[in-house]
C-alpha cells in the first residue's frame, strides 16, 4: 500500500502545535491547571496570547487519536495482531512507565517545586529515595497520551476479535459527508463522560485529564471510518467549506468564551466547543489530504522523529519556563520567545542524543536496535 504522506505530515505538524501550545499554556492566567501562572491577573491583564489555547485545545489531541486509529488499521494490514501489540507495547507502554524512572522524574522534580503546586512542596523533609519516587509519579506530563493510546490499542484488539469478518469496517466505508459531519455528536457524547464537578480528594481530576472514553471515540472512528480511501476522498473534496466552517465556529467560540478555563468539563462539553473541535479535526484532515500529500527531506525527518520530540519536550517547558519566570526579570515577550526557540530546538537535540544510547533509547523512546 502506498504511504499516505499527508497523514505523516499532519501528525508531525500537530506535534509542533502541541509544543507551541505548551509554551503559551505554561504562563496562562485563565485558571488552566499545570502552569506557573501568568504575568498578571485576568481581566486586568488579558494576555491575549492565551487565545492560542482556545484555538488549539479543542481539537489537536482528538486529532492525534484519530490519526493513531487510522495508522493502527494500516499497521494491522501488514502485521499480525500479536506482532502489532508487541510493537505498541514497546513504543508506548515502555516510555510511559519505565521512561518515567529513567528520564521524566526530572519533569516531576520541577512539578513538585513551589509554586507549581498549591501548598507545600510534597517532597520537603523526605529522604532522597522517597523524593525520587514522588518526582517519578508526578513526572507523567504529556506521557498520558502514550499511556492512553496503549490502553486503547488493547481495546481495539478486543473489538477486532468481536468483528472478526470486518463487517463494521466495511460498512463504515460507505459513510457520506453528511454522516461524517454528524459523527460530531459522538464527539459531544464523549465530552459528557467527564466529571463535571471533580472532587479534590478523588481521582476525578485524573479521569478528566486522561479522558479514556472520550479519546476512544476518535481512535475507533479513525480505525473504522477515516482509514477508508473513499472517506478520505470525500473529505478532500470538501476541504474549503470544512475549513471555513471550522474557522467560523472557532471564532465565535473564542469571542464568546475568552477568559474562561478552556479545559474545564463544562467548557469542553459545550455544544459550540464540540462543534468547533470536530469540524477542525475534519478540516485539518481534508486540508492536508488535498494540499500536503507529499514528502521531502525535512518532512521525512520529522515523520521519523516527531514522536521522540513529543516525548522529550516537556522537560524543557517546566525547567526553563519555571526558571525564567521566577529567577529572571526578563520581559514577558522575551520569556515567550526564548522558551519557544528552546522547545523547538532542544528536544530535537535530546532526541538525537538519547536514540543513540543503547538501553536508554529503549527505556525513554521505545526504540529497539540501532538507529
Amino acid at each position: 500500500m502506498e504511504r499516505k504522506h499527508w497523514i505523516d505530515n499532519l501528525r508531525w505538524v500537530t506535534v509542533l502545535l502541541v509544543l507551541f501550545y505548551h509554551v503559551i499554556y505554561f504562563y496562562n492566567n485563565k485558571g488552566v491547571f499545570g502552569g506557573v501562572g501568568g504575568f498578571g491577573e485576568y481581566p486586568e491583564c488579558p494576555q491575549y496570547q492565551d487565545v492560542v489555547m482556545y484555538f488549539l485545545y479543542p481539537w489537536f489531541m482528538p486529532l492525534l487519536f484519530l490519526l493513531a486509529g487510522m495508522g493502527s488499521r494500516y499497521a494491522l494490514q501488514r502485521q499480525s495482531p500479536k506482532e502489532w501489540f508487541k510493537t505498541r507495547t514497546r513504543k508506548l507502554l515502555v516510555p510511559g512507565t519505565i521512561g518515567l524512572f529513567v528520564f521524566h522524574w526530572m519533569v516531576g522534580y520541577f512539578n513538585s517545586m513551589k509554586p507549581l503546586l498549591v501548598g507545600e512542596n510534597l517532597a520537603d523533609g523526605l529522604p532522597l529515595l522517597a523524593k525520587y519516587f514522588i518526582w517519578t509519579v508526578s513526572g507523567t506530563g504529556p506521557l498520558w497520551f502514550v499511556q492512553v493510546l496503549w490502553l486503547l490499542s488493547l481495546v481495539l484488539l478486543l473489538v477486532r476479535a468481536i468483528d472478526k469478518n470486518d463487517k463494521l469496517w466495511n460498512c463504515c466505508g460507505k459513510t457520506n459527508l453528511l454522516v461524517i459531519i454528524l459523527l460530531g455528536v459522538l464527539f459531544w457524547v464523549g465530552e459528557q463522560t467527564l466529571v463535571k464537578h471533580p472532587r479534590p480528594e478523588s481521582l476525578d481530576g485524573l479521569l478528566n485529564l486522561y479522558k479514556p472514553v472520550f479519546y476512544l471515540i476518535p481512535f475507533l472512528l479513525g480505525y473504522f471510518v477515516f482509514s477508508h480511501d473513499e472517506v478520505q476522498e470525500k473529505l478532500e473534496k470538501a476541504w474549503i467549506p470544512l475549513l471555513a466552517g471550522a474557522i467560523v465556529a472557532g471564532t465565535v467560540l473564542i469571542i464568546t468564551t475568552f477568559g474562561q478555563d478552556n479545559t474545564s468539563p463544562q467548557y469542553l462539553g459545550s455544544p459550540l466547543n464540540c462543534l468547533y473541535g470536530w469540524l477542525m479535526c475534519l478540516a485539518m484532515m481534508a486540508w492536508f489530504k488535498a494540499k500536503f500529500n507529499r514528502t521531502g527531506a525535512f518532512a521525512d525527518y520529522m515523520t521519523r522523529n516527531s514522536f521522540g520530540v513529543y516525548i522529550l519536550h516537556y522537560l524543557v517547558i517546566v525547567a526553563l519556563g519555571y526558571m525564567m519566570k521566577h529567577y529572571t526579570s526578563l520581559a514577558p515577550w522575551m520569556i515567550y520567545a526564548i522558551l519557544f526557540v528552546a522547545v523547538m530546538t532542544i528536544p530535537f537535540a535530546l532526541n538525537e542524543i538519547i536514540k543513540r544510547i543503547p538501553f536508554i533509547r529503549w527505556c525513554v523512546l521505545g526504540i529497539k536496535g540501532k538507529q
